[in-house]
């Protein structure tokens, strides 16, 4: 069910990714050192989050992703009942020693590495910019749309995906050429996230490593959001009224995101205030002048990428006046994160938001 209500945000960021194929270089994202950086205990926070002027870029400790085991044997075969589009279908994988694993977030390669399976990995898509995954060829043409050819071409014995790229028909069409094709339930929340893990580890007959991996990534998300309540505001009035802004300049795109597309879960572990959740939005909106008008979030959060392809926060203010007059605008206060993390529920969701927190309420630091 949440794949189908999710279909048409996915189909639209689907269209708009794929107008705007140099948004996302798929190169490795940056990082920092982790030992240049205090634990977010000892930061000092600001005064006043809501009265900062200033842009800034979250960046993670280490992008790279500690499997919970090393190399698990999967217990094959395994079937499944794989639910798509098309209804409930029952699938066998019987080897999963060449994965392609693929969503609009990288959630799902990022998963496959998590479980201890990264050696199997033969393609990736363009979100999937971990260390680690530099040499795999990309099997997603003109941003996110899936290319059948290129996929085939690597001689897959499985493929893992959500739903969330497509066009559906072309994934269906790896499944009438004899590859194992399981779809998974898309994680657009933490809980979602670790439900995420077991079910990509069942399909690849390594349970117990979904199970380490889900509840490894529930502890580190709950510690880090205790560290990021002490940084936060308490009172209800100082929090920051937040929105989640996706661009493709190129393409002429600007889409607010609301509950069901993950940045409301985001938001509100950032200490934040959903402002687009506030009046009922789900899903995507069109950031339309009136909408920007009725928000008028303190912090805009956007991707990399996208903040780029409008011609950074300049670019931007100019463009759309409307997010100019937003308190937001006035403060120059946009937070960017690569595309491939921002909103990537799974192995990195801890280190996600570790490094959002440092840029929204010590971007000093």
């Amino acid at each position: 069910m949440r794949r189908v209500l999710l279909a048409p945000l996915a189909v639209a960021l689907v269209v708009g990714l794929a107008a705007c194929s140099g948004a996302s270089s798929g190169e490795p994202v940056e990082a920092v050192a982790e030992e240049a950086r205090a634990p977010l205990s000892e930061l000092v926070p600001l005064d006043d989050p809501r009265g900062y002027v200033g842009e800034s870029t979250a960046l993670v400790a280490d992008a790279a992703i500690e499997p919970v085991l090393d190399d698990p044997v999967p217990s094959l075969p395994v079937t499944i009942t794989s639910r798509d589009l098309a209804g409930d279908v029952e699938v066998t994988v019987d080897d999963a020693s060449r994965i392609v694993a693929m969503d609009l977030s990288g959630s799902l390669a990022a998963t496959v590495w998590g479980l201890g399976l990264g050696d199997a990995l033969v393609g990736r898509d363009t979100s999937t910019t971990f260390p680690g995954t530099e040499g795999l060829p990309e099997v997603t043409s003109g941003g996110h749309n899936v290319n059948a050819e290129s996929v085939l071409g690597l001689d897959p014995s499985v493929v893992i995906t959500d739903g969330s790229i497509g066009p559906n028909d072309v994934v269906l069409q790896l499944r009438d050429a004899g590859i194992a094709v399981v779809f998974v339930d898309t994680a657009t929340s933490y809980a979602a996230a670790e439900q995420q893990s077991r079910e990509v580890a069942a399909a690849l007959g390594v349970p117990e490593a979904g199970e380490l991996l889900a509840e490894r990534i529930r502890s580190q998300v709950e510690s880090t959001a205790q560290q990021i309540a002490a940084l936060a505001p308490t009172a209800e009035s100082d929090r920051l009224r937040m929105a989640f802004l996706y661009l493709r300049g190129s393409a002429g795109i600007y889409y607010l995101f609301g509950e069901e597309s993950g940045a409301n879960e985001l938001i509100e572990s950032l200490g934040g205030i959903d402002a687009a959740g506030e009046i009922g939005w789900t899903g995507m909106m069109p950031a339309t002048d009136e909408a920007l008008t009725e928000l008028d979030p303190d912090l805009i959060l956007v991707m990399t990428g996208g903040l780029e392809s409008v011609g950074g926060v300049d670019g931007l203010l100019e463009e759309k006046p409307a997010v100019a007059l937003t308190r937001a605008g006035q403060n120059r206060r946009f937070v960017d994160m690569a595309d491939g993390q921002i909103l990537s529920f799974g192995p990195r969701s801890a280190e996600v938001l570790d490094a959002l927190a440092r840029a929204i309420y010590a971007p000093e630091d």
